[in-house]
């Protein structure tokens, strides 16, 4: 499978919180043979490639399946749906975007209702979009009939968006780049280290429920006992919002490192280390800090008495939204850095971290 195949798979399919089954099958098809698995209740897959010989110090990369989604609260009298985001949305966006909603036979697609101007009055125009005022319209009339179409309390619902790849430009457009972008990095990341001569064993966790607070990664940080870890991400990129002197994250430019952001402080001897490494290799890279955000890596550095961490992102514009973009060179740059980490690590490095 190549990288836009594996990309595209992993964008289009749908993962919201709490339903990201769909994304655990890709990932096995993807390194069927290669690794084994273990998945728990809250739909962590554990990856334990067939390389690792169980003596060496453990390399924890990470990456998380979920996307942000909404869940259907109720029908309406009227065949309309009630629901609720999963995660964090900028409601403004919302208004006329199509989306899918789950049922027993499949997704169905819906669309979150928008009136027309022609029947809208002057309060209603500059009313605040809310979520007690959205609905979402699947095409029934009545209750009975929304009952017929199969959808039911409590359906998922992810945007219906499809990946596009611009090969020429190498621009990727589709949802849910956060964070399936880090989940494929990771994925190649074990496969390219196949070929490769380790002083570390490589163990992976696609964790599960990071939009609604980390909760995946909470509970797989008792069952693994890494020495350092690697979070993927797919991080918001700031080059069409921040003045030239904040960008921090931009399309093209490599890898962001995170030194901070609301919820952690990356280990800095490590940060330092994936810098040198970068600059060896001719890895192009970008430091930034931030005073919002949040991501696994908070859970994980405090875990087992405390974990080395770096977060290595991949560039995303408007995350959290229907329609992200991402450049390809920058998924690749990701990759390579995660490749020579772990090919340069070894039980000394990370002691001294």
């Amino acid at each position: 499978m190549d990288d836009i195949t594996l990309l595209r798979k992993l964008s289009d399919c749908p993962g919201a919180s709490g339903f990201e089954d769909r994304v655990l099958d890709i990932a096995r098809e993807y390194l069927g043979g290669l690794a084994r698995f273990e998945q728990d209740s809250m739909r962590n897959l554990y990856i334990y490639p067939n390389y690792n010989k169980g003596s060496r110090p453990q390399v924890l990369l990470d990456a998380h399946s979920d996307e942000v989604g909404f869940m259907v609260q109720a029908v309406k009298p009227d065949g309309t749906l009630r629901f609720i985001p999963i995660g964090g949305w900028n409601e403004k966006s919302l208004p006329s975007s199509k989306v899918a909603v789950y049922t027993d036979k499949g997704y169905i697609t819906g669309v979150i209702a928008a009136q027309p101007p022609h029947l809208m009055t002057a309060e209603q125009k500059n009313a605040p979009v809310s979520y007690s005022t959205l609905f979402i319209d699947i095409g029934a009339s009545s209750a009975e009939e929304a009952a017929d179409f199969g959808v039911k309390i409590g359906a998922p619902v992810v945007p219906a968006t499809r990946f596009e790849y611009d090969e020429a430009h190498g621009i990727m457009h589709g949802k849910a780049f956060d964070d399936r972008m880090g989940v494929a990095a990771l994925l190649k990341t074990i496969k390219l280290l196949e070929k490769e001569k380790l002083d570390v064993d490589v163990i992976a966790v696609i964790s599960s429920q990071e939009e609604v607070g980390e909760r995946g990664i909470t509970a797989a940080m008792h069952r693994i006992k890494a020495d350092a870890a690697i979070c993927f991400e797919g991080c918001p990129a700031d080059d069409t919002s921040a003045p030239a002197y904040m960008i921090q994250d931009k399309l093209h430019g490599g890898v962001m490192l995170r030194y901070m952001d609301a919820t952690v402080i990356c280990t800095p001897g490590f940060n330092s280390f994936a810098n040198k490494i970068a600059e060896k290799c001719g890895i192009k890279i970008q430091m930034a800090v931030r005073s919002g955000g949040g991501n696994n890596g908070a859970y994980i550095v405090s875990a087992n008495g405390g974990t080395p961490v770096i977060v290595a992102g991949i560039p995303v514009r408007y995350i959290h939204t229907f329609n992200c973009i991402a450049a390809k060179d920058d998924f690749d740059s990701t990759v390579a850095l995660g490749v020579e980490l772990c090919k340069n690590l070894d039980g000394e490095t990370i002691k001294n971290f």
